[in-house]
This record gives C-alpha cells, sequence and structure tokens, in this order.
C-alpha cells in the first residue's frame, strides 16, 4: 500500500482512539484495541493476521513486563498498608526542614515511591504536605502542590518501577537496568530543576493567594504556625497519620490513576463532587502499622528497614546495567540483576517486613487490594504492544523512519517528544499518551539513530506537557491542597509542562553521546 492511504488510516485510528476515550468515555484498553482492528484491517493486513498481530503483540508485552509490573504494585500496596510513606514524609521534614521540604520531597516521590499508586500517594502525601506548607510561608500551598505534582508525575514514566517506565522500557526493548539508570540519571536533574524554576515564578508573582487559593487555606497561611515542641510534632504527625488512614479505600479514581489520570465515567473531574479540601474521603480507618493488633502490640520498625527491599531491589536491577555498560559476564550477577529476580527478591523481603509490622491479616489483604488494581496496568500495557505490533506490520513504521531519521539525533528527539505531547494533550492520561506514542513509534526506533532508552525518556518527558482538567491528579491535586482551578493551572499545569520541557532539554545533549 502506498503512503498516503498507510499515513490516513493511521491518523483516523488515532483519532478514533482519542475520540472514544475523551468523547465517549469508552475505556482506554477497548479504544486501544478498537483502533487496532481498524488500523490493521484499514492497512490491506486482513481478518486473520490483523488479529493474530494483535494476540502476538499482546502476548510478547506481556511476557515481558508482566510479572514486573504485578511485582511492583504488590510491593507498593504493602508499603501503603504499613504507613511507610507517612513515616517517610515525616523524616524528610525533620531532616531538610520546611523550606527544603518542596525539593526533598518531589524528589523522593520520583525517585523512591514509584511502586506506590499516583492517586494513593497523593492521598497519602497531599495533607501531610498542606500541614507542612503552613511552616514555609505564604507561597507554602504553591511550592507544595507544584513539587508534588512534579514529582508524581514525573517518575510514573521516568523512574522504574514507575507503570509508566516499565510499559516504555518494554515497548521500546530496554533493558529495565539501562531504564533505571538513565531514568535516574534524569528525573533527579528535572525534578530539582523544575522545583526551583517553579519556586521562583511563584516569588516574582505569578501566585496570588487571593484568587489562588481557597479561602480557609490563605487564611491558615497567611502567618507562618509557631516552632512546635516535641510532644506537639509527635501529636501533629498522630493526627496526620489518622487523617490519611487507609487512603487506597477512598481513592476516587481507582483504576484510572494507575494509568496516568484521564478520569472515567462518573469519576473525580470537572463538576465531580470531591472530598472536602485538605482531607480525603471518608472512609474505614484501621489501625497503623506499630499500633496493637490481635496477638499483641508490634514494634514499628525504623524507616531504613521498611524500604530496604525496595531499595535492594533497584540496586541489583541497577547492577545488572553496570556489568552490561562494563562487558562484564558472571552467570550469577546475571540471575540476580535480572530484573524479575531483583522484584521478586525486593517484594518477598517488603512482605516479611510488613507481617512482622502489621501482622498476616493486613498484609494478605494489601496482597488482594494488589492483585485487583494490577489488572488494568497489565491489559493497557499489553495492549500498547498490541498497537506498536498493527503499527509494524501495517508499514507505518518504514514511512515514518524517512522523516524521523533526517536531521541528525537532535530533530527525531524533539519529533518524537513532541509526538507525545500532542497525545498528552488529546488524550489527558500521561501514562496512556506514552504508551500510544510508544506503540506508534517502536516500528520505527531501531531507525531513528538513537539508543532506544533516549527514545523512551523522550516519549515520557512529551508525554508531561500540560496536565489539565482531563487529568485525575488535577482535580485531586486541587481539592487536597486547597487550591482554586485558577491556582492548580498554575501549580498542576504549568508545573508538570515545565518539567516536561527541562527533561527533553536535558535529553538533547545526552543524545550526542549515548
Amino acid at each position: 500500500m502506498s503512503e498516503v492511504p498507510v499515513l490516513a488510516n493511521t491518523a483516523v485510528a488515532i483519532v478514533g482512539i482519542v475520540v472514544l476515550i475523551v468523547r465517549f468515555r469508552v475505556n482506554p484498553v477497548i479504544s486501544l484495541v478498537v483502533g487496532s482492528l481498524y488500523l490493521g484491517l484499514a492497512t490491506g493486513l486482513g481478518v486473520t493476521r490483523t488479529i493474530r498481530t494483535i494476540t502476538t503483540g499482546f502476548g510478547d508485552i506481556m511476557a515481558e513486563v508482566g510479572l514486573l509490573i504485578a511485582f511492583g504494585v504488590l510491593m507498593g500496596a504493602v508499603l501503603q498498608e504499613t504507613g511507610a510513606i507517612e513515616q517517610l514524609v515525616d523524616r524528610l521534614l525533620h531532616v531538610f526542614g520546611p523550606r527544603r521540604l518542596p525539593h526533598s520531597m518531589a524528589l523522593t516521590i520520583g525517585t523512591l515511591l514509584q511502586a506506590i499508586y499516583l492517586d494513593v500517594l497523593l492521598v497519602i502525601c497531599a495533607p501531610l504536605a498542606r500541614t507542612a506548607s503552613r511552616r514555609i510561608g505564604p507561597l507554602g500551598s504553591a511550592r507544595m502542590g507544584a513539587a508534588l505534582a512534579i514529582g508524581l508525575e514525573s517518575g510514573i514514566v521516568l523512574m522504574v518501577p514507575g507503570v509508566g517506565a516499565l510499559a516504555l522500557a518494554a515497548l521500546l526493548h530496554v533493558p529495565l537496568g539501562t531504564m533505571l539508570l538513565w531514568g535516574l540519571v534524569l528525573i533527579v536533574p528535572t525534578v530539582l530543576v523544575s522545583v526551583t524554576i517553579m519556586s521562583f515564578l511563584f516569588r516574582r508573582g505569578l501566585w496570588n493567594s487571593a484568587t489562588d487559593e481557597d479561602a480557609a487555606v490563605a487564611s491558615e497561611t497567611a502567618a507562618p504556625a509557631p516552632p512546635q515542641t516535641q510532644t506537639q510534632t509527635q501529636t501533629q504527625t498522630q493526627t496526620q497519620k489518622a487523617d490519611t488512614a487507609e487512603p487506597a479505600r477512598v481513592r476516587p479514581v481507582r483504576a484510572v490513576a494507575v494509568v496516568g489520570g484521564a478520569p472515567a465515567p462518573g469519576t473525580a473531574g470537572p463538576g465531580t463532587r470531591r472530598p472536602p479540601m485538605g482531607h480525603p474521603a471518608p472512609g474505614p480507618a484501621p489501625r497503623h502499622a506499630g499500633a496493637a493488633v490481635p496477638g499483641g502490640t508490634r514494634k514499628e520498625p525504623p524507616l531504613l528497614v521498611r524500604f530496604a527491599p525496595l531499595v535492594t531491589a533497584l540496586l541489583m536491577i541497577g547492577a545488572g546495567a553496570v556489568a552490561q555498560a562494563t562487558h562484564t559476564r558472571n552467570p550469577v550477577l546475571s540471575f540476580v540483576s535480572s530484573p524479575v529476580v531483583a522484584l521478586l527478591t525486593g517484594l518477598v523481603g517488603t512482605l516479611l517486613v510488613a507481617r512482622l509490622t502489621v501482622g498476616r491479616e493486613r498484609v494478605e489483604r494489601a496482597l488482594v487490594r494488589g492483585f485487583k488494581d494490577s489488572g488494568q496496568i497489565l491489559i493497557l500495557t499489553a495492549v500498547g504492544g498490541s498497537l506498536a505490533a498493527v503499527v509494524g506490520a501495517g508499514g507505518l513504521g518504514r514511512i515514518l523512519r524517512g522523516y524521523f531519521s533526517t536531521g541528525g539525533h537532535i530533530a527525531p528527539l524533539l519529533l518524537v517528544w513532541a509526538v507525545a505531547a500532542a497525545l498528552h494533550l488529546a488524550v489527558g492520561s500521561v501514562t496512556i499518551s506514552a504508551i500510544t506514542t510508544a506503540g506508534i513509534l517502536a516500528p520505527i526506533a531501531p531507525g531513528l539513530g538513537l539508543d532506544p532508552v533516549l527514545v523512551a525518556l523522550a516519549i515520557g518527558a512529551g508525554s508531561l506537557f500540560a496536565v489539565h482538567v482531563t487529568s485525575n491528579t488535577f482535580w485531586l491535586l486541587q481539592s487536597l491542597m486547597g487550591q482554586t482551578t485558577r491556582g492548580t493551572l498554575k501549580s498542576c499545569t504549568l508545573g508538570v509542562s515545565v518539567a516536561s520541557v527541562v527533561a527533553v532539554l536535558l535529553l538533547l545533549p545526552l543524545s550526542l553521546f549515548l
């Protein structure tokens, strides 16, 4: 088939997917399958080959990344059940102080906590951040809101084990260790620079508390909170933990937030009733880590012990990438650094620590929740593989390779970023736009003259551009941080867009060496 029909039918398929998701609120998984079916039939693959290509692409991606996503989700569910995240935020506040908390919290969320669901992480951290914002000063709500948005959204697509990063690595055949190392190299300066830029803009008059914050929040932050005694600090920490009890049970948009936040029918969005300002929606409040449980009182372990299994798993994966880069061949190291073995080790270690902390019953409850929540992530990621397979079989890769391969390294990298940014503007979900872009560009990635990890990170950076009113993160942040829609457009939309641009600018010099 000639170029024009292939390009036209691909455009129709992409527009159709966007319209199904945005206008008719069809589940992204169904929309991507329908778009893949249309594209296969329209480009002349025929019924049998189209279906075979879709199922083969689905299975290939599931085999490559299915266990990794499942292990990461389960690890996050168990960590959330133990209250480790609240303890970590408290420690960051104690170590770095309120003025450096935006940088430290954004960096921690973006690098260490990506095994936790985005919406769960936001519901847990936002009330703590809002309390801490009073001690930062009049711009506390703005700075903490931007820091939360930047850390949450950047981590999901740039840092392993974020579900978007795992999906991009699988679709573009990037070794997970390589994705982890270069993602870490990119996300650290991206988060720090972006939070610094937003803080500068807020100080230069971008933020107006009278119009950008809820009236109650503006009055709270008008005067910084007085210094607290140790007893008061402990009491406040306990109160914060009580306010954020069992966030997984009160998630406004459980399934969709997993894929980057495009609200589904009946979920949080414009006109949807949201929780009261600064508090999660009401829900049952279970015991917290360290509280009495059946069989006696359990001692709360140190923070380092709680996160040691997750950190160990990431170090194991990173060791494999280093060995590959240095051409070190060792059977034992290859086995230990295998992503499946590494994440399984992290999961088993997390389970052991959690059982000693909160007991077997709560750990089993967390696992059930994790298994339930991982379904859409797994299927959506695999369907992205189906789309990539159909795009490749239909000949689009051969056609686009000529357009993307001109102009050295910089032009293709910017084009990749622009495609992902455009799809995110249309779809409104960071992860869906990243997976869709990877599905479209995967067949041409080998011919771009770029290292596949650069393509994956450019897609991730582009998918961050303009998180706006179609995103669940936008509305959760507005509610939980007590900001107006105008204020959230500044802290969330502008903040994450700055991170998107900073990330791609940092990638450009890297493309000269990779």
